[in-house]
């Protein structure tokens, strides 16, 4: 007899199929999941002293252990997860400008249109790393000086060099290119807090004055 509500005793029990094993991450995986977490750490903490391997532990739900097989110290990991992709947002840029007569030449229209371009790419681009910017500059002052001088002061360098080949293909000399480029960079960081922290900001408006800064510090070429 067969109780109500149960399976016949000639009726097999459904079977599922066992659970898939959990895929373990690779290596380079890993490591991106730890970085992320790391400037989520950085990030919160606003201090590179105060944020610990433990904590990064935690928001990468793993244990210490693992970080170390990973990167060597908290040195380490606070350079690749917070300056590298500061600079390679500015290496990125400087490609750009180094490439920006690739495909025709330049002529005056061009040059504004493309010098604009690279100046709204530059504000987005220090918009979206803002807070590791200001973590890296205004944290630890040692910190600060070696990002500055070995990878920020240098990287303007080479954006000012970039430009300076360009305009000298056309024969057309360029005067402290150094400076036009910090003069540039250092707007495009102001729209970028504005943009970041300013509730009125006016993108319009804010492109229409790119192109004031671009003509004002790039001579144009052919003019």
């Amino acid at each position: 007899m067969t109780v109500p509500g149960t399976a016949s005793p000639d009726t097999e029990s459904p079977t599922f199929p066992p659970a898939p094993p959990r895929r373990r991450l690779t290596a380079e995986a890993r490591k991106s999941s730890i970085l992320a977490a790391a400037r989520r750490a950085f990030s919160e903490t606003g201090d590179m002293n105060g944020t610990t391997i433990k904590l990064i532990a935690a928001r990468s739900g793993i244990s210490e252990g693992v970080i170390y097989r990973h990167f060597e110290s908290k040195d380490q990991l606070f350079f690749e997860a917070v300056v590298e992709p500061l600079q390679k947002a500015v290496d990125d840029l400087v490609a750009a400008t180094e490439l920006i007569d690739r495909d025709e030449p330049l002529t005056p229209e061009r040059q504004i249109t493309s010098m604009t371009g690279l100046y709204k790419q530059l504000v987005a681009t220090l918009d979206e790393v803002l807070p590791l910017l200001g973590l890296v500059l205004f944290g630890d002052p040692e910190v600060a000086e070696r990002f500055y001088r070995e990878n920020f002061s240098v990287a303007m360098d080479r954006l000012a060099e970039a430009w300076r080949v360009v305009e000298s293909r056309y024969g057309f000399p360029f005067e402290s290119p150094e400076i036009s480029a910090r003069a540039v960079m250092g707007m495009a960081l102001m729209m970028a807090l504005e943009s970041h922290h300013g509730k009125k900001f006016n993108r319009e408006r804010a492109a229409a004055l790119s192109n004031g800064t671009v003509k004002g510090f790039f001579p144009a070429i052919g003019s």
